[in-house]
């Protein structure tokens, strides 16, 4: 007995469900475009005149005794209704693309505000971080000058070292102040970032 989980579909049946699915997607894109272009059309100058025609022709059919004024009333509330029943069905497939995109805007801003945010918590860290490595420096400075204080007789590598103490210490600041001018960078970025929702 085989068991309907383990039989998978070919590889010739799935490019065919593929297939099927693109046609229908493209048949579904036209059917956009043509339902688009209409509603264009009807918002348009040019409709607004072929309209005005057509209704000037159907009042003068009547006059000239060409039909009777029955049938012609009769087939333009038909035509008329027919053309108000199918402009209402593409307006709201215009109004439901437009919210698709809509939604996926408010998508798209919303990972950006979560964006922002993660950036503000990791600058906040940093300027932490860079407090606590000002402190450990002053700290060391502290020990150094202590240690230049009670030292009366070292010798001269011991004042080397301490040199060398000194200028890594400084070199750390220096470093520490280009941290600071990127966090105060990030910083302004996410200012614009905020302004410009």
């Amino acid at each position: 007995m085989i068991l309907p989980y383990l039989v998978s579909e070919s590889p010739k049946n799935s490019y065919k469900k593929q297939e099927k699915m693109k046609k229908e997607n493209e048949k579904t894109e036209v059917l956009e475009k043509i339902a688009n272009g209409i509603t264009w059309w009807v918002g348009s100058i040019p409709s607004l005149i072929v309209h005005t025609l057509f209704f000037i022709t159907s009042f003068l059919l009547p006059m000239l005794h060409i039909v009777e004024f029955d049938k012609m009333l009769l087939i333009l509330t038909t035509v008329v209704s027919l053309e108000a029943i199918y402009l209402a069905i593409f307006i709201q497939m215009s109004v439901n693309k437009s919210h698709e995109k809509i939604e996926d805007i408010q998508e798209d801003i919303e990972d950006i505000q979560e964006d922002i945010e993660e950036i503000s918590e990791d600058i906040e860290e940093i300027s932490e971080d860079i407090e606590e490595i000002n402190e450990d420096i002053e700290d060391i400075q502290e020990d150094i000058e202590e240690i230049n204080e009670d030292e009366d007789d070292e010798d001269h590598n011991e004042r080397a070292k301490n040199v060398i103490l000194k200028s890594n210490v400084s070199s750390n600041k220096n470093e520490i102040k280009a941290l600071k001018d990127i966090i105060s960078q990030l910083q302004n970025e996410i200012d614009l970032l905020k302004k410009d929702e």
